[in-house]
């Protein structure tokens, strides 16, 4: 992000406000990441007793970052099965290549 192309951007969080800079072409997803996280921290204090803002917003980071490993590992797991389905498939078709030359 290029300094001079920064401009702030005004987060509410749990009815604080928040002024970030960011380039204008971050702005959006900023503003929905911050939406995310709001709606993640209000859940979260509506479902237990966690006193305290700062509390509240390292709980739902590490709930946050806890669902996106658990996400990454699925996808990973998903791309080696089709990594090794596509390789199944070309020992197949190479095989079957071999078989119709000879």
């Amino acid at each position: 992000m290029n300094a001079t192309a920064s401009e702030p951007v005004s987060l509410r969080l749990l009815d604080r406000e928040f002024h970030i800079a960011c380039a204008p072409e971050e702005r959006a997803g900023l503003v929905a990441a911050a939406q995310f996280l709001d709606g993640k921290m209000r859940e979260l204090k509506a479902n237990t007793k966690v006193p305290g803002f700062d509390r509240i917003a390292v709980l739902t980071a590490v709930s946050i970052a806890h669902e996106l490993l658990t996400l990454r590992k699925e996808h990973d797991s998903q791309e080696q099965a089709l990594t090794d389905g596509l390789a199944a498939l070309r020992r197949k078709l190479d095989g079957l290549l071999d078989a119709s030359v000879k």
